[in-house]
């Protein structure tokens, strides 16, 4: 397991503190995260440039701090000199997977460029040496827009599921049954001509019937299950916050130190 450590350079220490709020919701422990705060605090104190420089004490640990993690002392130098007036946020990773994670963290909350930065410091010091007329300076002002969008998500549903239920019916049916009676009875009379003509070998026959219960069923449509779908709509209001930088210039007259400073300040 190669461990690495990550460093964040930031102008404002609010930035470095949210920052740390950051890699904390995203799975870094507190434990692993140092926060240093040099400068100003809040965005509202002064800009980067115009904050008032440390001390050589804090100079000096600043620098020893990258001295002690970068060999090339000429990349040590251009860090010490990006933190001076910034903040840093020290993480210290376990796997290239969680360092590259907390880089990207750390570029998205706003950490410097410190190869750029330490460009831009090198052409304003340039400028200020060379032809005054054409020097410039420069401060993007990144603002944000709020993007509203919508996309379809499951929110439930219904299903049907068909299954056999047997209960048992009973019905009451009336049946008739036939049952031949045998009689015998003693007579003492003469025989008749229509007696004698039965006087002969011979049979009669006489049969039974009884009605039996027959069973049928018959399958009927007695309900209808249907599906469908009605589609409603409703207004959703989105409350969200977006930020704007605001860039104040102050205009600077080193003839008149005793001018009252906020008189010729404007805000853009």
């Amino acid at each position: 397991m190669k461990r690495q450590t990550v460093i964040g350079i930031f102008d404002y220490g609010i930035d470095a503190q949210m920052a740390a709020q950051e890699l904390e919701k995203s799975g870094i422990p507190s434990n692993k995260i140092d926060v240093a705060v040099h400068g100003a605090r809040d965005k509202s104190n002064a800009a980067p440039q115009q904050q008032q420089p440390q001390s050589r004490d804090n100079d000096s640990r600043v620098g020893n701090f990258f001295n002690s993690l970068i060999d090339n002392r000429d990349e040590s130098a251009k860090y010490s000199h990006a933190a001076q007036n910034g903040s840093i946020v020290t993480v210290h990773t376990s796997s290239e997977e969680e360092a590259k994670k907390v880089s990207q963290t750390l570029d998205k909350c706003g950490a410097i460029d410190v190869n750029e930065r330490a460009s831009q410091q090198r052409g304003t010091a340039q400028s200020a040496k060379g032809n005054w007329t054409n020097s410039s300076e420069s401060i993007p002002v990144v603002e944000e827009n709020l993007q509203v969008g919508k996309r379809e998500v499951e929110t439930g549903g219904v299903k049907l599921r068909s299954r056999i239920i047997e209960r048992p019916v009973e019905e009451n049916l009336r049946l008739r049954e036939e049952h031949v009676n045998v009689e015998r009875r003693p007579v003492n009379r003469p025989a008749s001509e229509k007696d004698l003509s039965t006087f002969k070998d011979g049979e009669k026959t006489m049969t039974e019937h009884a009605e039996i219960p027959m069973v049928n069923k018959e399958a009927r449509v007695v309900e209808e299950v249907r599906l469908n779908k009605d589609t409603t709509e409703h207004t959703e209001k989105i409350q969200e916050k977006v930020r704007k930088q605001d860039v104040e210039v102050d205009k600077l007259n080193p003839r008149n130190e005793h001018q009252d400073p906020n008189k010729n300040r404007d805000i853009k």
